[in-house]
């Protein structure tokens, strides 16, 4: 797993090991910033169920001025700021070790992108999508990751489900807010 593309382009990170782990492919990857690559600049990210943080520090990478990285599991976040400081990119990624649903609660500050990949079949993600939402500033984008064939709401808050991508068994979708979309 590397960095696709932006200052640390090339570089190495490390991933998680064990069959609990699906880390986002390089292909998905890809096209995830394709997407969003003219919105990422000078923005806060959200990196949500970050496992090894590769898409926030993809973000960073491309110039977005800041993100947060969120995962409960504590072997996550050792991996994710090994990736960090790999990357080089310390100066603007907060981590938290903590559940989604708790720092969702308790947030503050707005984030301009999130891009959330949960364990698949939990019911997970229909659970954090309208706190997701409440936390992005106008003109946000979200970004989910899922099984092809999981159920996902077409409206969120403010947010409207402008379309579906299909990378054989996942999809990728995207929320922004009606007349503000890509």
């Amino acid at each position: 797993m590397r960095v696709i593309s932006g200052s640390a382009r090339g570089r190495r990170l490390e991933s998680l090991e064990g069959s609990d782990v699906r880390p986002t492919t390089d292909k998905v990857k890809e096209s995830v910033f394709n997407i969003i690559q003219f919105n990422i600049e000078g923005r806060r990210f959200l990196d949500l169920f970050a496992g090894s943080g590769q898409m926030g520090i993809e973000a960073l990478s491309r110039g977005a001025k800041q993100a947060v990285f969120i995962d409960r599991s504590s072997r996550s976040v050792r991996v994710i700021r090994n990736n960090i400081a790999a990357a080089g990119v310390e100066d603007r990624a907060v981590v938290l070790n903590t559940d989604a649903g708790a720092f969702l609660s308790a947030n503050a500050e707005m984030f301009d992108l999130a891009f959330l990949d949960p364990p698949y079949g939990t019911g997970i993600l229909q659970e954090v999508l309208p706190t997701v939402a409440d936390n992005m500033n106008k003109g946000g984008l979200i970004i989910c990751e899922s099984p092809l064939k999981e159920e996902l709401f077409e409206k969120i808050g403010n947010f409207t489900l402008d379309r579906n991508y299909h990378y054989g068994k996942i999809k990728i979708s995207v929320y922004c807010v009606k007349d503000e979309c890509l």
